[in-house]
């Protein structure tokens, strides 16, 4: 079994819960506020706007002999970068405070979430980080796209105020399979188990904003 097959196996029981969060199951059935939607995206801006420092952050400490890695950092960078952007236009095609959004403060989880990963990669391993791109991108793949849809006709909203969710979607289909080559070639059990425990954090924590987020009555 390659280390990403495992990795996918040894976090199934937290994607599940992930998944089951309320706002999602009212996003997929068609019955999610525009608050709600809003509130996804101000969370959405707090933790992707951390997404380059952090892979910077990673790139820096990571030893000579992952300077493979080092490179495929690199690569992400330049296809992540001002994509919080994105997110604040979408916030604003849905009739909210794009500059409010900026200048304020996460939710608890969001925060969280963040400091744990940049504390992963001070204080631990920094491959660890992986684990987040897991949660984050594999989230993606499962949710955006469909979601997209089923929040647009739901709240007749331009399609100006998905270019986050729907360039995700397809954006990240690429993403993971380049994703997967990586995990592959991490063959320092350290290393995975590393990626296993953040990936896990991660999709608690992850999970936690969601269930954070406020549901339409």
């Amino acid at each position: 079994m390659s280390f990403f097959e495992t990795l996918q196996q040894a976090t199934h029981a937290e994607r599940q819960a992930l998944l089951s969060a309320p706002i999602i199951q009212q996003a997929m059935g068609s019955t999610v506020s525009l608050d709600s939607y809003v509130a996804f995206l101000t969370e959405a801006y707090h933790h992707v706007k951390h997404t380059v420092p952090l892979l910077m952050a990673c790139g820096a400490r990571l030893p000579e002999r992952l300077e493979w890695l080092r490179g495929a950092i690199g690569e992400y960078i330049e296809e992540e970068y001002g994509h919080q952007e994105w997110v604040l236009n979408d916030i604003a095609a849905c009739g909210a405070d794009k500059e409010a959004v900026r200048n304020g403060q996460p939710r608890l989880a969001t925060e969280l979430m963040v400091s744990y990963i940049y504390d992963t990669i001070a204080r631990h391993n920094p491959v660890g980080f992986f684990g987040m791109v897991h949660v984050l991108e594999g989230t993606s793949i499962a949710l955006a796209t469909q979601v997209a849809g089923v929040v647009q006709d739901r709240l007749q909203l331009p399609s100006t105020a998905f270019s986050y969710l729907n360039s995700h979607g397809s954006l990240d289909l690429e993403h993971v399979e380049f994703f997967k080559t990586l995990m592959n070639r991490l063959d320092d059990p350290a290393d995975q188990a590393a990626v296993v425990h953040a990936a896990k954090v991660v999709y608690r924590l992850y999970g936690d904003m969601f269930r954070s987020l406020p549901l339409s009555a």
